[in-house]
């Protein structure tokens, strides 16, 4: 069933569990992260993110995702991922995405304010949640500074957080508390002494990127101290990757090689769900 960011995260935030957003490109990866969700009887948060457009349309993608959302038998937000654009975020409501997140980070932060802020009045006329970001999660080109002190200026503050939410009226709440986006080149360290303090200071679910790659006392540790969501792209990827090369290294057809990368992905985000503890609270 098709549903608001809202409807799931509310019941994670509670009940400290964390729904995965699963980024995706195509009809394999939507197909895995649905049965997958469908399985572990988990809601789930599924999507795509501007920066992939040019691998895959939103007019591709919507319908499928739109349409896969409304027939699964779990509650799944369709959500539209570090939008950078207001057109391109208009655009993706205007297809059905039930959640939106508008990343405005890289503005100055009063700019981030204001356009965040408009963006959240626009989106909740038409009953769609959003999530905004206070500090920069950054790529992974720059993942030796991002887990060590030098970093520590670009991560969310406790007055920043606050003052974010009560000036714009996001839904959810994305934090840079050491995390990246990418494939790690080693593992990043996470500030949970600030999370657990942003926590206790803002009353909206908190949103962990670059989740791909973080190890699994990190993850515990995270939801335990606030996080609500977690987003995962890489970690599918490279499982339909892997797939699709042994796939081809064993001669099978292109239709054995798409049913591999479905099931890879699947399992993936399997692992994931269990990880966070969203098995069984759909």
């Amino acid at each position: 069933m098709l549903v608001t960011m809202n409807e799931i995260l509310a019941d994670a935030k509670k009940n400290k569990y964390a729904v995965g957003l699963f980024n995706t490109l195509n009809t394999e990866m939507i197909r895995g992260v649905i049965a997958a969700a469908e399985e572990a009887k988990s809601p789930v948060i599924i999507g795509t993110a501007e920066v992939l457009l040019p691998h895959s349309s939103l007019q591709y993608l919507a319908p499928q995702l739109v349409s896969m959302a409304k027939n699964a038998s779990v509650p799944v937000a369709v959500h539209y991922d570090h939008g950078l654009t207001e057109e391109k975020c208009k655009e993706a409501l205007s297809l059905g995405f039930s959640s939106l997140m508008f990343d405005g980070s890289l503005s100055e932060p009063e700019e981030n304010v204001r356009r965040t802020k408009d963006m959240v009045a626009y989106a909740h006329a038409l009953g769609v949640s959003v999530e905004g970001e206070i500090g920069h999660v950054g790529d992974n080109e720059g993942a030796e500074e991002a887990s060590g002190a030098a970093a520590d200026d670009r991560y969310t503050t406790v007055k920043e957080a606050v003052d974010f939410v009560a000036a714009t009226g996001v839904d959810a709440l994305a934090i840079a508390i050491g995390t990246a986006h990418g494939a790690y080149k080693q593992p990043p360290k996470l500030d949970f002494v600030r999370l657990t303090e942003i926590a206790a200071a803002v009353d909206v679910p908190l949103v962990l990127h670059g989740g791909s790659g973080v190890d699994e006392a990190s993850f515990k540790k995270a939801i335990e101290c606030g996080i609500s969501k977690v987003n995962i792209f890489t970690d599918l990827t490279v499982a339909a990757e892997n797939a699709m090369k042994t796939a081809v290294s064993e001669g099978k057809s292109y239709l054995a090689a798409k049913a591999d990368m479905e099931e890879a992905v699947k399992q993936a985000t399997l692992t994931k769900m269990r990880l966070f503890g969203s098995v069984g609270k759909a």
